[in-house]
Parts: structure tokens; C-alpha cells; sequence
């Protein structure tokens, strides 16, 4: 920088505040300021490439040009230049210039922008928000907060303020011309504060609505606390609301409405006319996203900091329940939830509306879900209690079998529940092979690392079983007892909707998704999931969707015909790729093919195909190699969905759905081909996804036309699973695997499996 130093630029060392002016640049390095980039040039930078004359140093530097003056000049004087030094400066002639070149700082950049232009300005608050949102620099948007709140009551761009005009209703003259004003609205926002997440148990204790931006009322309805102000009756105000919510043709707005949809059933009331959940419009427009939660969407779109739950209720073992919020509090609470929802909603609406694809996935499978979702959930599933008991002493004995070995092969006793005395274990007592480091140096033991060392050594094995029946256990055999619900007598778990990227939906409490399917213990805790007296389970499952949806989008004539003509697919790409006739596949052929069909869809590498199959990586990518030259459409649809990725920055579903890829042109190779596999896989899941969708809606739809005594209960993964009047089996069967049939139109078939049983393990 000092070559930039001039008699009107000084440069200053903000380390220490230090001034170097023209006469301070002489005194450091010996030379002026204009000698500056000779001088570095002279001396190169090894941590730069920026090649010098071989040891030449500041002195020497210093001393040529102050004899010389320019590196010009000491060239056509490097002939009386004497001794090595002299020798080194005539073979660096070649690159002198081009370090003279490297270390000139160019000053001749166009700037698009004034001086007056270059002064500090205000800061950019909402930019700001969005950023410290975005790397959960959760103390600066603190900070953010309380700023905002000691700044005048004027709103930020797009966000709520300390002056929106929230109000208490505790009249009921003032609540009838409210209902009066929800009447005549267009759309209008609804939220209720209950007693509890659950919505099986949750009590409303208070609810509120908005249908101007800035403006929203709170209705207190169960606040209990010493001194509460009288408040309306909860039955007299829902029973007043119960037209409004009930009108389908009255549109509602919310944020994960299902929640509240839940929670109104507890009293009768069935919510219909859902017209918009800004959840869901956040998670449409970007599933990649942050959160999805309002506080979050609200400081990314509206850079505004909500008020949070624990703000007004307290956190741990001191908060206290909302009912016993104070009234004022709850209502800036409760009020700014409705309010900001329609702020967000007049946000969000718009760019969904200028994505045609999006708004028809939003408006058409997102949206219309939610009432199917809130009826399998509060449908729930019965549970056989006393079986999953007995299975939970097995295990337990199991655990303890499985401990003693441990003990045994390690020749001490250690806690299998505990990474740092398996890595003394492991690393230090076995000295077993350290395969993976942690970030902080340590030995891995996590799963991937012990399943490689256990095709070896006996002890990871054991530890591996121990995990997953541990696991199983606590979450499964020893949890969904205390799941059941003391008034339905079952399990209801929670769907969520915008959470998986792709499209797929979780579930939680219970999380039904993680259940094994392939161990014995996973399938005898499917067996507790029964139909109740006189009815039964019916399980309804597409087969192999993701690769028929491979098959759709890469066009591959070979894979089009093998689905064609009903084949048997991993048998058919078997004699593909090892050039054999189909009936002289073996079992360990198909077996290849079906880790490379289903390998393949997952972005799996010949490294991971070679791990799997148990040979080395060069066969492995014969194989693969092999596979793509009998199915060259697949490699083609491969190769143009990763440049479509890397060009636009996503990829997109049969239905339009989009999944941003922020990675996909990252320089570190292993964030990059991530997202390469992610880019291949996430157009054939999330078509499977959004396939799975319009089946529940379709097969919802039809059980409510037609009044079936059957009712949809869970969805997991690719499959639907209903509990069935016995006597109605034989008619719900073929029509529900007909209309998961026809949901989607592709290149192939769709094709589905049912089963029924008395439980869910019989039904597959």
C-alpha cells in the first residue's frame, strides 16, 4: 500500500495508528513511495507466487534503487552489477516484469460511484436481518431488537412497528363489530394461544385476527391468573366464530393453520376456506431456505424482530403457562402474530404468483393437504400397549447379552452410550485403525466409521447393534405407550409439511419414517400398529416410483420398455449390464443391478457401489460404466441435470417444485459434488413426493364422497396405510390402489402394492 502514498495520501496502520506520509516511507524501506513497486518486484513474495530476483532482500532492494532509481535503470547496468547477487539479477530479467506487474496495485478501476457516494450511510436494516437471519448471528439480531425498539415508532420497510394499533377485546359490543368486520373482509388472518403443543390437549385460552396490515385484535378468553380483567366466554365466542371459520367460501389466512385447525376440532369446530399459510408459501418459494417458523420469516421478509413466545412466558424451569400471561402482554403478543402473518402473506403472495408452477403446486397440493393431514392426524393409530411392553423387556435383555460381549471382546467394562470411552476402546486399548478424525481431532465413532471397521473387527459390530437397539427402544418400544392419548386411546403424530427439502413429509412424536423395515425388530414394532375390533389395516405402496420416475424424465428407451413390459427391473438391468439372457441372471446378479439402479438415483459413486457390493472400486465402475451404455438416456439426464443446476441454481420436480442447490458451483470439491448427487436425486424424490400428495388427496376425497367406513391413518415414505371396516376390504382395496394409479400421468405405469392385515407388518 505505501506505493500509493503521495503528497495528499498517507496510509495509516490501524493496528497500532501510525502514519507513514512520504518521508515515513523513505524511513521504513529506504526508498520513495514511486520506488515501491520496483523494490517489491526486486524482492518477490514466495506467499503471493510473485517471483523476485533469487536472494535479494529489502537492503539490497533499497540499495540498487537508490543507486540506480528505477528497475529500468539498474537492468541496463546489470552487466557492473558484480558476484552472485549480479547474477541473480540478470537471470530474473525474464520475470522482473511480470512481478512489477503482479504487485502494482491498479488504481485505474472504473468506480460507478461518487465520492459523497463512498460516505457512511445509515445501515441497511432489513439487508442486515435477512443476513444475520440467514448465519444465525442470533446475538447481533438481539441487538437488532432492542435498537429497534428504543428507534420512534415509524415501521421499518414492509414490517410491523411499535405503532400498529393492537387491541384487547374484552366487550362484547366491540368483539360483535369485529366478527361484523370479519364478515365483510376479503381474507382475513386467524391464530390461536392455547394451553399446549400438543393438539390433542391443547386448550385455546385466546384468539386473534387481522385484516389490515397494522391493525389486530386479541380476544382473551382463559387467562387465570390473580387479578385478570373479566373476559368473554370462550363458548359464546367460538360459538359466534364458528360461521365464520366453518364458511368454506370465506377465505382464512394463517401460519401452520393445520395447528389450529387441530385445536379447533378439541371444540367441535371444523376450519375450512384455508386459502393461504404463509408457511407454506415460504417453503414453496424456497424449501432450502432458513426455517419456516413466523419469527424467522418475519425478520428475512419483513426485517422485523417478532416478539418471541419466551419473551412473554419466560424460559425453563420459570416459564409460566400462557394462560397465565398478563392480558396486556398476550395481546402485543397475540395480535402482532396475526398482523405479521398478513404482512407476511402481502410479502410472499406476490412472488409465488409470479412463479405460475409454484402457485399451482402451492394452491393445488400444498394448501389443500392441510385439512387431509389435520383428519389422519387426529385419526391416529391404535397401538397394541401391552405387546410393545414385552418387546421392551426383550430388548432390554437383548441390550444386556450384547453389553456382556462388549465387555468381553474389549477385556474391560466401558459405557457403550458413551463416544469417548469407546474411542479409549477402540483407538487406545484395541488400536484399531483411525479410518475418520472428528473436527476436533479425536478418532471417529460414528456410524459410517464403525460400520467399515466392523467388516473386520468384531467389537464395532457389537457396538453398531447395541446403538440401534438402544435406539429403538427408547424412541419405540418404551415411547409410544406413554404416546397414547388418555381420551382417544391412541397415537397421533404430526405431520409436517415444510421441513424436508424435497418435498417429502416427517413426522414427529411418534416419527413414523424411521421405523426399519427390513430387522426383526422393526417389523414386531409394526406389528403393534393393529386396526381396531372389526376392522382392518390396509397398506397401499408404489413400487419402485423413483426409478419409474428416472425412467419418465431421462426418456431411456431401454428402462421405458423393461417398465413396459412389466419386468422384473433389477432382473432386466442385470442381463443389461452383464450382457446375459434374463432367465440366466443369478440372484447375485440382480442383487448387483439393484444397488446400481437404486445407487444411481442416490448420486452413489463406484466407491460407495464397490463398498456396498463388497469389490474393488474398478469393478465397481464397470459396472456403472456398463449401466450407462446400455441406458445411455439415464447418463445423458444425469449429465444435463447437473449443468441445469449449476446454470439456473436448481432443479425441479415433474410438478414444478424447486430445490435451490447454493453449492452446486462450490470450489471445495466434496460441498460440490453433494450437491452434484443432491441436483440427480432431488427431481425423482421430489416428483415421489409430490405424487404421494395428490394420492392423499385423492384417496381422502373419495373416502369423504362416498362415506367409506375406512379412514387414512399414516403416510410413510411411499406408502399409505388405512384402517378398514373388515366388510369393506374388498371395496377399498382396488380403488384406492386405482386412484394412487392415476394421480400422475408419466411415460410409465405407476404401479401399486397393497396389503391388509390385522396389523401393519401383516398388510405388507
Amino acid at each position: 500500500m505505501a506505493q500509493l502514498v503521495d503528497d495528499h495520501i498517507s496510509l495509516i496502520n490501524t493496528m497500532n495508528n501510525t502514519r507513514l506520509d512520504r518521508q515515513g516511507v523513505m524511513e521504513k524501506f529506504g526508498v520513495t513511495p514511486e520506488q515501491i513497486i520496483d523494490y517489491l518486484a526486486l524482492m518477490g513474495d514466495s506467499s503471493d507466487n510473485v517471483p523476485g530476483v533469487d536472494k535479494v532482500g529489502p537492503k539490497t532492494a533499497s540499495k540498487w534503487l537508490q543507486e540506480h532509481g528505477t528497475i529500468d535503470q539498474l537492468l541496463a547496468s546489470a552487466d557492473s552489477i558484480k558476484g552472485k547477487a549480479g547474477e541473480n539479477l540478470r537471470a530474473a530479467v525474464a520475470t522482473l516484469q511480470l512481478a512489477r506487474q503482479l504487485v502494482t496495485i491498479n488504481c485505474g478501476i472504473p468506480l460507478p460511484l461518487s465520492a459523497d457516494q463512498l460516505q457512511l450511510q445509515a445501515p441497511d436494516r432489513q439487508k442486515l436481518a435477512e443476513l444475520f437471519t440467514r448465519l444465525e448471528f442470533k446475538g447481533w439480531l438481539a441487538e437488532l431488537k432492542e435498537e429497534d425498539s428504543a428507534r420512534p415508532a415509524a415501521a421499518d420497510a414492509g414490517g410491523a412497528s411499535a405503532s400498529a394499533n393492537y387491541q384487547m377485546i374484552v366487550d362484547a359490543g366491540e368483539f360483535d363489530r369485529w366478527c361484523e368486520r370479519l364478515r365483510q373482509a376479503p381474507l382475513f388472518a386467524f391464530d390461536t394461544e392455547t394451553t399446549s403443543l400438543s393438539y390433542m390437549d391443547a386448550e385455546i385460552v385466546g384468539v386473534s385476527f387481522a385484516i389490515n396490515a397494522g391493525e389486530a385484535a386479541y380476544v382473551p378468553l382463559a387467562h387465570d391468573y390473580a387479578g385478570a380483567p373479566a373476559q368473554l366466554s370462550r363458548e359464546a365466542v367460538l360459538a359466534a366464530l364458528r360461521p365464520l371459520l366453518e364458511d368454506g367460501q370465506r377465505p382464512l389466512l394463517g401460519q401452520n393453520l393445520k395447528y389450529d385447525m387441530n385445536v379447533l376440532a378439541n371444540y367441535g369446530i371444523t376450519l375450512a376456506g384455508i386459502a393461504h399459510d404463509t408457511m407454506l408459501q415460504s417453503y414453496v418459494l424456497n424449501s432450502t431456505g432458513s426455517r419456516h417458523d413466523m419469527d424467522t420469516l418475519a425478520l428475512q421478509y419483513l426485517s422485523y424482530q417478532t416478539i418471541h413466545y419466551e419473551d412473554v412466558t419466560g424460559k425453563g424451569a420459570k416459564q409460566i403457562p400462557f394462560s397465565a400471561v398478563a392480558v396486556a402482554d398476550a395481546t402485543r403478543y397475540a395480535a402482532e402474530d396475526a398482523d405479521v402473518t398478513l404482512r407476511l402473506h402481502q410479502a410472499l403472495w406476490p412472488r409465488l404468483q409470479q412463479e405460475p408452477l409454484l402457485r399451482d403446486l402451492y394452491q393445488q397440493i400444498e394448501v389443500p393437504l392441510i385439512p387431509v393431514l389435520s383428519r389422519m392426524e387426529r385419526n391416529g393409530v391404535l397401538i397394541d400397549v401391552p405387546m410393545l411392553q414385552r418387546l421392551s423387556e426383550e430388548i432390554s435383555s437383548q441390550l444386556q447379552q450384547l453389553e456382556e460381549e462388549a465387555y468381553r471382546q474389549a477385556g474391560a467394562v466401558f459405557n457403550l452410550g458413551s463416544p469417548k470411552q469407546i474411542q479409549e476402546i477402540l483407538y487406545e486399548r484395541q488400536q484399531l485403525p483411525v479410518l475418520q478424525k472428528t473436527p476436533t481431532g479425536q478418532p471417529s465413532t460414528a456410524e459410517n466409521v464403525l460400520q467399515e471397521l466392523a467388516e473386520t473387527y468384531p467389537l464395532p459390530q457389537i457396538i453398531l447393534d447395541h446403538r440401534g437397539l438402544s435406539k429403538l427402544k427408547s424412541t419405540y418400544t418404551d415411547r409410544l405407550p406413554e404416546q397414547v392419548n388418555a381420551r382417544s386411546g391412541r397415537v397421533h403424530t404430526s405431520y409436517h409439511q415444510a421441513v424436508a427439502s424435497t418435498g417429502r413429509l416427517s413426522s414427529s412424536d411418534p416419527n413414523l419414517q424411521n421405523i426399519p423395515v427390513r430387522s426383526d425388530t422393526g417389523r414386531r414394532i409394526r406389528q403393534a400398529f393393529i386396526a381396531a375390533p372389526g376392522y382392518r389395516i390396509l397398506a397401499a405402496d408404489y413400487s419402485q416410483i423413483e426409478l419409474r420416475i428416472l425412467a419418465h424424465l431421462s426418456q431411456d428407451e431401454g428402462l421405458l420398455a423393461a417398465f413396459a413390459a412389466g419386468a422384473d427391473i433389477h432382473r432386466a438391468t442385470a442381463a443389461e449390464v452383464f450382457g446375459i439372457p434374463l432367465e440366466q441372471v443369478s440372484n447375485e446378479q440382480r442383487r448387483s443391478a439393484k444397488a446400481i439402479n437404486f445407487g444411481l438415483v442416490y448420486g452413489m459413486s463406484a466407491f460407495g457401489l464397490g463398498k456396498q457390493l463388497a469389490i474393488d472400486r474398478g469393478t465397481a465402475q464397470q459396472y456403472i460404466d456398463l449401466y450407462f451404455s446400455r441406458y445411455p438416456g439415464v447418463k445423458r439426464f444425469m449429465d444435463q441435470t447437473r449443468e441445469q443446476a449449476r446454470s439456473q441454481g436448481y432443479v425441479a420436480t415433474v410438478f414444478g417444485r424447486r430445490l435451490y442447490l447454493p453449492e452446486i458451483n462450490a470450489r471445495n470439491p466434496q460441498r460440490r459434488q453433494y450437491a452434484e448427487r443432491t441436483a440427480i436425486n432431488a427431481p425423482m424424490q421430489g416428483t415421489a413426493a409430490d405424487i404421494i400428495k395428490l394420492a392423499m388427496l385423492a384417496a381422502d376425497r373419495w373416502l369423504r364422497e362416498e362415506q367409506v367406513d375406512a379412514r387414512m391413518i399414516m403416510q410413510v415414505h411411499d406408502e399409505l396405510v388405512f384402517e378398514v371396516a373388515a366388510d369393506a376390504v374388498d371395496a377399498v382395496r382396488p380403488r384406492v390402489s386405482a386412484l394412487m394409479c392415476s394421480v400422475a400421468q408419466l411415460r410409465v405405469s405407476l404401479v401399486v402394492d397393497t396389503g391388509v392385515g390385522e396389523n401393519w407388518d401383516q398388510a405388507h
